[in-house]
């Protein structure tokens, strides 16, 4: 068949979408654009915000409507959380977020058959993590390696354990014998991404923690780098900050879990940490590694929050200095405890987010800034106009005027700020 594939939302989808990729070729299918005309269509939905949920539902329409005689097919967090929705757009194929590779032979009855599936479970009840194949479909640069699923800390505003169910681990062995086989495949860098990784190893209640797996994997990855998806602000700790230090190829590019930079609302949503905790994590990792890229999330307007509560957030997240920030008016979920507090206006959602966003934009100026002068160990990752372009430890985007480079690491001595990026001259090799 030839099946075409959109994927919404997260890391996590991403990976999942890619495994699911690597099976599908394997299985002898060819995949194709989701702009074209395809026998099957894969819409990996998401739920993370009402946006979300609107253009997943968008997708599954588009699919239905370029090929009639396809088979749509829709899996996700947004079919696990709103199956009835999802159903009445009366897809061939709905399965929530589980048993990846099920799915698949699923897609392939309804293709036979020609009759509705529909596979759903409750997701609270899971206890096994599907191991997938690690890897990514572009040429051998970047490669994601999914070490985790699920999450019980129930923020007031997140749908996502009900989509996820409780965590899961991959097995320490298991990630060894990916990652020798993603050196041995070429790749120079390896993302570790889950649902919630800090919560890495909880299931095996032998004490393993995500600073044991990621010094398995710096043993076993050889040169490739490490790069850590979103952390919980609690994982950095002075004992966690000191073994992550000793590791040479950890890209110093921390992603901690803001949300609110107001103690008051942090306990609204839930949150298991204060401004101070956070400030605490901040500062270690500045003391352990040399300015190191922070960056987070942010919602603004959350249930009750008054302008004092968001004056004080702006003010702390200046006190932070983020290199990046990603930044969302609060969506109503329906069925969290947040959906049943006072709102706050869309146009305030939307005016504080302005506001936020400034400062976000100050920062991140003044952090690329700081990177002029530097030399940076540049992974090239594709060709651009005349030159090359990858990304440095930290993250920031880095061109050179120089082609011919994709897959290679080179030293570039940053010379200016280009908009959101940098531009730097490769350094003279011996």
């Amino acid at each position: 068949m030839r099946i075409a594939i959109c994927t919404l939302g997260c890391k996590v989808n991403q990976y999942e979408t890619q495994a699911i990729e690597q099976e599908l070729l394997r299985r002898g299918h060819e995949l194709v654009n989701f702009e074209d005309e395809a026998d099957a269509y894969v819409i990996n939905t998401c739920s993370v915000t009402a946006v979300s949920d609107k253009k997943s539902r968008q997708m599954i329409r588009r699919a239905k409507g370029r090929n009639p005689d396809a088979v749509v097919a829709a899996c996700g967090c947004y079919a696990q959380t709103h199956a009835d929705e999802v159903r009445a757009l009366a897809p061939d194929v709905l399965v929530g977020t589980n048993e990846r590779m099920k799915f698949l032979d699923l897609l392939e009855q309804a293709a036979r058959e020609r009759t509705p599936i529909v596979r759903l479970d409750d997701a609270l009840h899971r206890r096994d993590f599907e191991v997938l194949p690690a890897g990514g479909m572009a040429a051998r640069t970047r490669a994601m390696m999914k070490v985790e699923d699920g999450c019980v800390n129930f923020c007031t505003y997140c749908l996502i354990p009900f989509a996820r169910g409780p965590v899961r681990s991959l097995p320490m062995q298991v990630a060894a014998e990916q990652i020798r086989t993603l050196r041995e495949e070429g790749y120079r860098e390896i993302v570790i991404t889950g649902i919630e990784i800090s919560s890495y190893g909880q299931d095996f209640q032998d004490g393993t923690a995500l600073i044991d797996l990621m010094e398995l994997l710096a043993r076993e990855g050889g040169e490739m780098r490490l790069r850590l998806g979103s952390l919980e602000p609690r994982t950095i700790t002075r004992a966690f900050c000191e073994r992550a230090s000793k590791l040479g190829n950890l890209c110093p590019h921390f992603h901690l879990s803001l949300q609110s930079g107001c103690d008051a609302t942090l306990k609204r949503m839930n949150r298991r940490y204060d401004t101070a905790r956070f400030a605490e994590s901040c500062a270690l990792l500045r003391e352990y590694f040399d300015d190191p890229a922070i960056t987070t999330d942010l919602i603004t307007g959350f249930p009750e929050e008054t302008e004092e509560e968001f004056a004080q957030t702006l003010a702390f997240i200046e006190r932070c200095g983020f290199a990046e920030m990603h930044i969302f008016p609060y969506s109503i979920r329906p069925g969290t405890k947040a959906a049943q507090m006072a709102q706050i206006e869309r146009s305030v959602k939307d005016e504080r987010a302005a506001r936020a966003s400034a400062a976000a934009r100050r920062m991140s100026a003044q952090y690329l800034a700081r990177c002029v002068g530097k030399v940076f160990p540049v992974l090239f990752e594709r060709a651009e106009g005349s030159g090359s372009s990858g990304h440095a430890p930290n993250y920031t985007e880095v061109w050179v005027p120089d082609e011919g480079l994709h897959n290679q690491v080179r030293g570039v001595h940053i010379t200016a700020v280009e908009g959101d990026r940098l531009r730097g001259e490769l350094e003279e090799i011996g």
